[in-house]
């Protein structure tokens, strides 16, 4: 069985048993969370939530990129979430290559050129989740709202916070 046939078998499963439809728009945990997509993660066991608990947004790195920013901005102004938890994890592929070494890549494979996408490669775990921090901190439509950073341990499950 090939991964879309799984799916649609899954999804059945689920519908068949589901009972959440009438779960209300906001999160009823009023929070948010940014993380990697890595697929290790899962961000339902690692921070306890249910359906309709919180607003996870999950993206290359975990990064507070100009979109996941857009999403932050929905998930307060729009739908009333109180704070954000930024959660980068352990072996993260992100630290494994440059824009630079990406671009080539991209044209070896494809031949063509990538060089205007900045990729957001970074070095340093903890620098990067301290950045993303601090660039949620600095919009102007997110002020005042608890944001704290994250390091999940692929290896243990654990989470520790990473200081400002």
């Amino acid at each position: 069985m090939g991964a879309r046939e799984e799916i649609v078998a899954a999804n059945y499963r689920y519908t068949s048993a589901f009972s959440k439809g009438g779960l209300p728009m906001p999160p009823a945990r009023r929070f948010a969370v940014l993380t990697c997509m890595d697929a290790r993660i899962d961000p339902a066991k690692v921070f306890g939530l249910d359906e309709g608990d919180a607003h996870v947004i999950r993206n290359a790195g975990g990064l507070a990129a100009d979109d996941a920013i857009r999403s932050l901005i929905i998930s307060h102004q729009l739908l009333g979430t109180e704070e954000f938890f930024v959660a980068a994890h352990t072996d993260c592929g992100m630290l494994t290559f440059t824009n630079d070494e990406c671009h080539a890549l991209l044209r070896e494979r494809s031949g063509t050129d990538a060089s205007a996408i900045d990729f957001l490669p970074f070095r340093d775990l903890a620098r990067s989740v301290r950045e993303s921090v601090t660039r949620i901190r600095q919009s102007p439509f997110l002020q005042g709202i608890p944001v704290s950073g994250w390091i999940y341990d692929v290896h243990t499950g654990g989470l520790s916070e990473v200081s400002a």
